[in-house]
């Protein structure tokens, strides 16, 4: 993480001021929360819709904090705390990360995408570690403030750095790329999730193409191109002073998958270069092989030979509820709550066909998120699509998610599809089940956290 004296951060951050005597107090790190402050940090008072951190920056020095920011327009700064002025706090986070950033001899790798982006993150970042002291977004910290926070957090002697970057609207992906400054870029995938707030899936592929704008010329650019509004807007972009590979599940595409097995264990793969060996992956799903290939592409750019890429895949630490396995009694619970969107609702369910072959099989969806006008018709379309003969029990929550259960309930046996509206109903249901061989897959967006089923499920079973 960052270690410099609050007078060289002083310099970092341009038009601040700092009292005199405070240039040599060393600082060790930052942090914009009062719960996650280390000894020596740098407090960053941010500003919300219903927060002002600036009314916590006493605390954070009592937590252990050496010095904070402090918003010039804010009245009645503490005394006899260190304080660095600043015309916006948010405004000098960035600034000091973009210019940490250029200080380090880091390489860094922006990835973004609707779908994928964690999971190419944490494999990229097992597969260069394999070779580089590496480094990756923690957790979700991957918009306007968590980008910067993640550089901040980089070591000095880090040689590989792994960022995450999201949005909600146009220009925050080219924000990003241009504080991060990408050696190597990937674009993951275009889908529906940006709906609601881009209303249109061109202006989602604009958005994500945003990230050629911080890319570092001669770098490296990979995208999957099975979408064509992204592949056709890339042609206009005209790809130029910088290397460009695609992705996908298309034969054509330099990086594609030749053949794909899939297991409760992981997914095992070979793809279209033939110096490749066959490949195992401890993630599960053929969406996550294809998620492998950009990730494959950027390291061997890298120098990563493929032993170590075998190596690297076998052991990618994952982010949680991302296709989770869990063992509850004899139920086998694919906990996808993190997020969903048709894109990846349709591949996480592709994985329940796959490994519920021969066993039995329960589906727990909830309703997505952030899909705009086009919600409800997209709701319908799974209700639809749904295998009837590959799920035995479908239970629903949330109220668009019973768009989903009112078509399919036609083709499914009676009293085999039912809308919850709690929660507690989903578990009752399941609870029913834990003593039987079941593949349960859980998935549906953020808002309705569902994990609080798996996890009600698991207290369920400890209690017996």
């Amino acid at each position: 993480m960052i270690r410099r004296t609050l007078g060289q951060i002083a310099v970092m951050i341009r038009h601040s001021s700092l009292d005199a005597g405070h240039e040599g107090l060393p600082v060790t790190g930052v942090s914009t929360d009062t719960r996650s402050i280390g000894p020596g940090s740098l407090f960053i008072p941010l500003i919300g819709p219903r927060f002002n951190g600036h009314d916590y920056v006493r605390e954070a020095i009592e937590r252990g904090a050496a010095a904070s920011l402090w918003n010039r327009g804010e009245a009645d700064p503490p005394e006899g705390v260190p304080l660095l002025y600043v015309e916006d706090t948010l405004a000098a986070l960035q600034e000091l990360a973009a210019v940490y950033r250029r200080q380090l001899r880091v390489k860094v790798v922006g990835i973004t995408g609707s779908n994928g982006k964690t999971s190419t993150k944490d494999m990229l970042a097992s597969l260069l570690g394999t070779t580089y002291i590496t480094q990756k977004t923690q957790g979700n910290l991957n918009n306007h403030i968590g980008v910067p926070l993640t550089l901040l957090q980089l070591d000095e002697d880090t040689e590989m750095a792994v960022v995450e970057m999201g949005m909600s609207g146009l220009g925050e992906i080219e924000s990003l790329s241009r504080l991060a400054q990408p050696d190597a870029a990937i674009i993951t995938s275009v889908s529906e999730v940006h709906l609601g707030d881009l209303r249109s899936r061109d202006k989602i592929a604009q958005a994500k193409a945003e990230i050629l704008q911080g890319l570092k010329p001669g770098g490296l650019f990979v995208y999957n191109a099975d979408n064509p509004r992204l592949t056709g807007l890339l042609e206009e972009h005209a790809l130029s002073g910088f290397r460009s590979t695609s992705f996908g599940e298309e034969a054509h595409h330099p990086w594609h998958l030749t053949s794909c097995s899939e297991t409760i264990d992981g997914t095992s793969f070979t793809l279209s270069d033939p110096w490749c060996p066959r490949l195992h992956l401890s993630m599960l799903g053929r969406h996550q092989a294809v998620n492998a290939l950009g990730a494959i592409a950027v390291a061997r750019y890298f120098g990563i030979p493929y032993d170590r890429i075998q190596a690297g895949l076998r052991q990618v630490e994952a982010t949680g509820m991302r296709q989770e396995r869990i063992t509850i009694g004899r139920l086998t619970v694919l906990n996808d709550a993190y997020k969903s969107n048709p894109t990846s609702l349709r591949a996480a369910l592709q994985t329940l066909y796959t490994l519920g072959q021969g066993r039995r099989t329960a589906a727990v969806l909830g309703e997505m998120a952030e899909l705009g006008e086009e919600a409800a018709e997209l709701h319908r379309e799974i209700g639809r699509e749904l295998d009837a003969g590959r799920i035995e029990l479908l239970l629903t929550l949330g109220p668009m998610a019973a768009l989903i259960a009112q078509e399919a309930e036609s083709r499914f046996p009676p009293g085999s599809v039912v809308h919850c509206r709690h929660p507690e109903e989903a578990i009752a249901r399941l609870e029913s089940l834990t003593e039987a061989d079941v593949l349960v897959l859980v998935k549906g967006s953020r808002s309705l956290r569902m994990e609080r089923i798996v996890e009600a499920l698991q207290q369920e079973v400890r209690l017996c």
